[in-house]
């Protein structure tokens, strides 16, 4: 399992972010570390705590997730 820590500040990030999961054809899962959700589903999204950053994991190849990385840059928790 592999992961990473994003932000989402606005609906429009939520819905880039479920619009990407969506497109990455392996299982994306979200959470806020007391709910896990799928990555995939906008309303599943609004389940979690969006004022804290969020760990996205994924069980994919080395390959797909660096796919998954590079796209999600932009929501990347600093």
């Amino acid at each position: 399992m592999r992961q990473f820590q994003i932000r989402l500040q606005s609906v429009q990030d939520v819905q880039e972010f479920v619009n990407l999961a969506t497109t990455m054809g392996f299982p994306v899962t979200v959470s806020d570390g007391i709910h896990r959700v799928d990555g995939e589903c906008f309303m599943e999204m609004f389940c979690l705590d969006l004022t804290h950053p969020l760990t996205v994991s994924a069980r994919c190849t080395d390959e797909e997730f660096q796919r998954l990385y590079e796209q999600a840059r932009r929501f990347l928790a600093s």
